[in-house]
């Protein structure tokens, strides 16, 4: 039985009666007394509830509305959250029940194969990355690059954060917010100038702009001053080029949505973050280690928890707490689906046909490259004409346009060009840009 004011809250009248009752409260108007009038909002204007049948009629009419990518419309579009093709496998295996109805594994004993593939997800990403030690995932490559900011400070008794100026915004943001409550510095600086005082300078390659930085020279110039060097990776990137551990990165990140998980409303995401060796106890997150039982059997359990979770929270190494696994495992059967191999050859032709799309935008009348340095599958162009009316214009020939960075760069779009992209949709995008400046 159901509330008749209600339709969709199973609470009745007197279900609610009871609850305050049970609370000595009169009414459910004291359980917010603590939130000043001007901030309370009188009753929300929505609209009568509707049957079953006509609320799915709606639902539905509106979610037409959106513009996909596929079924005839074109994405250009990137700047941190990437379409790559999901072998079937994908979805085969993160379906499975015992996979995708499954929490933390805070009982061994009957998590098993969860922390199976979580330890075999930390395997892939010390290879992928080059790195000695890897932890489960982060909520995400942004606040991955946080809880490495805030580690290099740990490591280093320093207090000052430097971030390069060409790595996206968004997770010089989030970096900003975890400082703040430590009360850290964070300066974003340009070509490594450091000072003493930094902890830690974080490079993204490629970085923002799609430009692939010369990550020797950063090295060079965090070192240099006894700072740890922080690598923020395109994982798809690391199939052709050289991985963080490479070029001496101290910690390494990267979003992790490109393997295997698809563009969604903005998320869910997955940080991967991995380091060196001498660096595994001041590393957050969760780490499963592989250990034999007294049988002689392999046994799979959560070590090092050094989380507010499990210890003082004064002494926590990190706060995180929800478990990003599911997008893990996704992660790691994309991994193992594809193989090196198959990832190298995914990087090849997204960075073949990103030189192809770009070569021929270059060439048109108005059109610019922004950038004089090479990149893999991300460029910048600069347009004739505002960014803003150029993407409308896209949009009515089915083509969803790059990132408006005009704020960076005068007329500036951020184009992302992957394997999903196929010859014709490139050449419409070409034919398309041609339009608006004949």
């Amino acid at each position: 039985m159901t509330s008749s004011a209600h339709p969709y809250i199973p609470n009745t009248d007197e279900d609610r009666r009871a609850m305050l009752d049970a609370i000595g409260v009169a009414t459910a108007d004291e359980l917010f007394a603590d939130i000043p009038p001007e901030l309370r909002i009188e009753g929300l204007n929505l609209s009568p509830a509707l049957p079953e049948q006509e609320l799915v009629r709606e639902m539905a009419a509106l979610a037409g509305r959106n513009q996909v990518p596929g079924d005839g419309m074109a994405c250009f579009l990137g700047a941190g959250a990437y379409r790559h093709f999901i072998p079937s496998v994908v979805g085969h295996v993160i379906g499975r029940s015992e996979f995708y109805t499954a929490y933390t594994p805070y009982q061994p004993e009957i998590s098993q194969g969860t922390l199976q593939t979580m330890f075999e997800l930390q395997s892939m990403t010390c290879e992928l990355m080059a790195m000695d030690v890897a932890n489960a995932g982060m909520y995400d490559g942004a606040s991955a690059l946080a809880e490495a900011c805030l580690m290099a400070c740990n490591i280093t008794g320093r207090d000052r954060i430097a971030v390069l100026d060409s790595v996206n915004q968004d997770y010089a943001a989030v970096v900003r917010t975890y400082a703040r409550g430590r009360g850290l510095t964070v300066d974003v600086v340009a070509d490594g100038n450091l000072s003493a005082e930094h902890a830690c300078l974080a490079v993204q390659h490629p970085n923002f702009f799609g430009c692939l930085e010369d990550v020797w020279s950063h090295e060079a110039a965090a070192h240099a001053t006894g700072a740890l060097l922080i690598a923020v990776a395109d994982p798809i990137s690391l199939g052709l080029l050289a991985p963080p551990g490479g070029y001496s990165a101290d910690i390494a990140v990267a979003e992790g949505q490109s393997l295997g998980w698809p563009v969604g409303f903005g998320g869910p995401y997955l940080g991967l973050f991995a380091c060196r060796q001498q660096y595994l106890r001041q590393m957050p997150g969760r780490i499963v280690g592989r250990t034999t039982d007294l049988d002689g059997r392999t046994g799979y359990v959560l070590t090092l928890q050094t989380r507010e979770q499990h210890i003082r929270r004064e002494r926590a190494t990190s706060n995180i707490c929800t478990s990003q696994q599911l997008v893990g495992l996704a992660a790691a059967v994309y991994l193992a689906a594809v193989g090196k191999h198959g990832l190298r050859q995914i990087a090849e032709t997204c960075y073949h046909r990103a030189h192809y799309a770009a070569e021929r935008i270059a060439a048109l009348p108005g059109y610019s490259l922004a950038f004089p340095t090479p990149f893999f599958k991300e460029f910048t162009v600069r347009c004739p004409k505002p960014v803003e009316g150029i993407q409308e214009l896209l949009l009515e020939q089915g083509i969803i346009g790059g990132l408006d960075v005009s704020e960076r760069v005068e007329n500036g779009m951020l184009l992302c060009v992957t394997e999903v992209n196929t010859r014709e949709e490139i050449d419409r995008l070409i034919a398309a840009l041609a339009e608006v400046n004949p």
